[in-house]
């Protein structure tokens, strides 16, 4: 799209702007409400025309979700028979998230916990203490109605997504000890996030730990585990790809059985947990399979993994536009209040993450990419976890507000680091 085009949508938007504010003000809502939204999509268009304002073009669509979910929230819950708060729709939209995230991580990302142990523990610790504690406070200090509260413990409770990566990359901070740290805290979301909703969250919404755990490894481990597979795949020797190839083979085997019986019978004649064993292994033996189909893709179209961490945005703003139809009425009401617990809770994570960091011996440029890591969280995965209740108009809430702003507040962060560079690393705190 030519930078003419952009700069265009970019004035037009600007001038749907004023109308809306004049429509609004003389309280005309066929005028003022697709001026707004039209506002929104012409200046998320327009943004790519400025080489300062470009780096804020998906969170300008983020905030155009929001716009959009805010002013035609009937239009975002059902298209025709098809509701699209449906927990296996939600599944496939997360699913289809995590896995462009995956296709972005590398197995070799995990080996940083072996060369800089301490300081990935830091960042763990860091990651999974101070947002679902700060959380919590928040819950205390704003009167929300219990499920809303909650899931401002939720997105606490979460692992860190790629974004915090991009943000230290830009920061130019510690991006390897970045990449590791989101890497196992993803890894260990399916244990710590349930524990701590069960532990913080437990009085405000029943969490069934068993469930939420395996809800995150179907919308979590299974699809990066099929990315992961894609990437290991890359590299393998012939035998190691023939051995892929003869496990992928005997996964469709096992899913066709499961689909042409196997899981009919199971219900019928076997124990819970039989049922959830079928339940897992179908999944993970999904993931092979895809992950050795998408790989197989990529060998003829190697520009496929460019495209993915769209296919996560659109995931991104798909829920945000859902989440925001379905909370509508809540968020009118305490939307203000809700934006600033989140700004306070994205704060904290940054000021919090970063001095702890440093307080347990990290250098500056490690503790700045704890911040990051801390104030970033993983969006999708709290909106997949919501939508999975059945809750995504409350629960889910606090991530559709808390998304925008963290991209907002990282990225003017990221930048700020970048041209305020340490004068000199602490050389007495490790850095490796």
């Amino acid at each position: 799209m030519q930078t003419g085009f952009r700069k265009l949508a970019f004035a037009l938007g600007l001038s749907c702007l004023l109308v809306g504010i004049v429509a609004a003000g003389m309280q005309l809502p066929r005028f003022w409400q697709p001026a707004f939204v039209a506002c929104a999509v012409l200046i998320s268009i327009g943004l790519g025309a400025f080489p300062n304002l470009k780096g804020y073009q998906y969170t300008a669509w983020i905030v155009t979700a929001v716009v959009a979910g805010l002013t035609y929230p009937n239009a975002f819950l059902r298209w025709g028979s098809i509701d699209l708060r449906h927990p296996w729709l939600v599944l496939i939209v997360v699913q289809s998230v995590m896995f462009g995230m995956g296709t972005q991580m590398r197995i070799r990302d995990f080996s940083g916990m072996a060369k800089t142990p301490r300081a990935v523990l830091v960042g763990l610790l860091c990651q999974f203490s101070i947002m679902p504690l700060s959380g919590l406070l928040l819950t205390k200090v704003f009167d929300f109605p219990p499920e809303i509260a909650a899931g401002i413990i939720l997105i606490g409770s979460c692992s860190s997504g790629l974004a915090s990566n991009v943000m230290t990359y830009l920061a130019r901070a510690n991006l390897v000890l970045s990449v590791t740290v989101t890497a196992c805290a993803t890894m260990m979301a399916p244990l710590m996030t349930p524990f701590l909703m069960k532990f913080l969250a437990g009085t405000l919404v029943e969490v069934k730990f068993l469930g939420m755990m395996l809800q995150i490894v179907k919308i979590v481990l299974v699809p990066i585990g099929a990315a992961l597979l894609h990437d290991y795949l890359r590299n393998a020797s012939v035998k190691q790809k023939q051995n892929v190839t003869i496990l992928s083979a005997f996964c469709t085997v096992y899913l066709l059985a499961i689909l042409g019986g196997v899981w009919g019978w199971a219900n019928a004649s076997l124990p819970a947990y039989w049922i959830t064993f079928f339940s897992i292994s179908g999944f993970f033996a999904g993931a092979v399979v895809f992950g050795f189909i998408y790989h197989r893709i990529t060998l003829a179209w190697a520009k496929l993994d460019d495209l993915m961490p769209y296919l996560s945005m659109f995931g991104i703003v798909y829920f945000t536009t859902v989440t925001t139809a379905a909370g509508q009425q809540q968020l009118l009401q305490i939307g203000l209040l809700l934006f600033l617990a989140a700004v306070i809770h994205n704060a904290a994570g940054y000021t919090f993450g970063y001095w702890f960091s440093r307080a347990l011996g990290l250098d500056i440029q490690s503790a700045r990419a704890m911040a990051l890591e801390v104030g970033l969280q993983n969006g999708g995965m709290a909106s997949g976890i919501a939508g999975s209740m059945g809750k995504l108009g409350t629960l889910g809430l606090a991530s559709a507000v808390f998304s925008p702003w963290m991209n907002i507040s990282g990225s003017i962060l990221a930048n700020y680091w970048k041209n305020h560079p340490p004068k000199q690393l602490n050389k007495s705190a490790p850095n490796r």
